[in-house]
């Protein structure tokens, strides 16, 4: 589940090893490009973390945040 918290929606996601967390990253990347709306994530070897904001609207949680998180789910099943 996201929590939001000091203006940011954040998850982290657990995967078998380094190569399942890099390939998510991957994915991840491709529908974050199509949506220009770019996350702020740390990888280390089987864990992902996000943080999410929109800069333009002064680093608050907005939509574009949300529509993220939800295709970011998607992508971890």
């Amino acid at each position: 589940m996201w929590e939001e918290k000091n203006n940011k929606l954040t998850k982290s996601f657990q995967f078998k090893n380094f190569v399942e967390a890099f390939g998510f990253m991957t994915k991840v990347a491709i529908v974050a490009e199509r949506m220009n709306h770019h996350p702020f994530w740390t990888n280390a070897y089987n864990s992902v973390s996000f943080e999410l904001s929109t800069h333009d609207a002064g680093d608050l949680v907005t939509e574009k945040d949300h529509a993220l998180a939800k295709e970011i789910d998607k992508l971890a099943k």
